[in-house]
């Protein structure tokens, strides 16, 4: 999912579980409550763009359409990552929730247990044109295994590699590198002409946990047991999280400064030129809201750590992307449903994963020439071979705050100078399962 966003601590989606019942969408005096045809959506987004005012200026000529093919006003407002979950809290409590909202992919079997979001079952499906017009690996992030899923993709996305071509070539480097050692043996090359290797957000959660979760499956493990219980401390795990950390601490791909960075920094780094690779999800049109033009950069897999990026151990990616949820006690859920029918419409689809730099989830939007790019290639070829979903279990959101804090603190300590070991790596994995919630 889009990782501006710092996850939400476990305590918030506790709640969210206790008060979600309360939300209620719309109020009656916005088109709800006793009117047999409420004419008015509540519509939170999720932050997709370089910043609120460009996604304001994408989403909202879809709205005025919609609004026009069906009579319903949908009140758009556009909500940071770092606020989402925390604002869905204020709203179940209070009453006052939208009634559709994005929500990332990551979380929807955490949201999903609250049983405070419409269950796509195979009736609402159907009202949307089917269950099958999705991707499969875009449905496997809307849910617990065995249920209906509690949302429905909207934007698929993917890690890759973005390199500075100019940079590797002035550091004689004829092509992005496939594996990790390759990786930091060009970044001495790279840093012998006076720049950055690697950006990283080091000080945002979930951007940490995304990472770490690759790391893990490329070591062959995992961080929950196939049951379903928290696996924090098993060796593979452990490995993962110190080759990730050791990028800053050992490597010095990383620069230290960027342990600080939460907000995007490193993707205008790499726009001005300061490094000269990337990992981030579907980045081009950030990086083309920020002066970089596309022939000044290519994309290719993130590294493995041996061969090449497929199945099992040579995973590259987690399965990223942003679903639309329902709240199932909304006074509009007609409403409701028609507008995820329109927004995952092939023509919805098409304009907005355009606008995002994203693939479309629905399959028959997702064959345009328009999504067959090199750009996308990547994207959608990592997508179907090579990422894999994070976990889908109730504790996810719980996951995202305790292991991204854990890599955090590990940044921090490297940024200092202090020894990063495999027995400190153990600790902090520790002391995050200890605050997992117990069954």
């Amino acid at each position: 999912m889009r990782t501006i966003r710092a996850a939400a601590a476990g305590a918030v989606v506790m709640s969210l579980a206790l008060a979600v019942t309360a939300c209620g969408g719309g109020s009656s005096t916005d088109g709800g409550g006793s009117d047999d045809s409420p004419k008015e959506l509540t519509y939170w987004a999720s932050n997709q763009g370089a910043s609120i005012e460009i996604d304001k200026k994408v989403l909202q000529p879809e709205l005025d359409k919609f609004e026009k093919e069906t009579g319903i006003k949908v009140k758009l407002e556009v909500v940071p990552w770092s606020d989402l979950l925390n604002r869905i809290l204020t709203a179940t409590t209070s009453g006052q929730g939208p009634d559709v909202l994005n929500i990332g992919n990551t979380w929807s079997a955490s949201l999903q247990a609250t049983g405070g979001l419409l269950p796509w079952d195979d009736a609402n499906f159907a009202k949307i044109g089917g269950k099958d017009r999705f991707v499969e690996s875009a449905l496997g992030s809307t849910g617990a295994r065995g249920q209906d899923p509690a949302a429905v993709p909207l934007y698929s996305m993917a890690y890759a590699l973005y390199y500075n071509k100019q940079l590797l070539a002035d550091a004689g480097i004829s092509g992005p590198p496939a594996t990790w050692d390759q990786l930091v043996a060009d970044g001495k090359k790279i840093q012998a002409k006076g720049k950055q290797v690697l950006g990283a957000e080091g000080a945002n959660v979930s951007e940490n946990v995304h990472h770490v979760f690759t790391f893990a499956k490329q070591h062959g493990a995992d961080f929950f047991t196939a049951d379903g219980k928290p696996d924090f401390t098993s060796d593979g795990a452990v490995s993962a999280v110190k080759q990730y950390v050791d990028l800053m601490a050992k490597d010095k791909a990383i620069p230290e400064g960027n342990a600080e960075y939460a907000q995007n920094q490193s993707v205008s780094d790499f726009a001005k030129g300061r490094t000269a690779f990337l990992l981030w999800q579907s980045a081009s049109a950030n990086l083309k809201s920020q002066g970089m033009d596309e022939d000044k950069y290519g994309i290719a897999p993130v590294p493995v750590r041996s061969g090449t990026p497929g199945t099992g151990a040579q995973v590259n990616s987690m399965v990223a992307g942003i679903n639309l949820a329902v709240f199932k006690n909304s006074d509009n859920l007609d409403g409701a449903t028609k507008f995820v029918k329109f927004m995952t419409s092939d023509e919805e689809q098409k304009i907005l994963n355009k606008a995002y730099s994203s693939i479309p989830p629905v399959a028959s939007a997702q064959a345009d020439p328009a999504f067959n790019t090199p750009a996308n290639a990547v994207l959608k070829d990592t997508l179907a071979k090579s990422a894999a979903a994070l976990p889908q279990v109730a504790d996810e959101s719980q996951f995202e705050t305790v292991v991204g804090t854990a890599v955090k603190e590990l940044f921090a300590e490297a940024a200092a100078g202090r020894a990063v070991t495999t027995e400190s790596v153990k600790t902090r994995l520790e002391k995050a399962q200890q605050q997992m919630p117990t069954k």
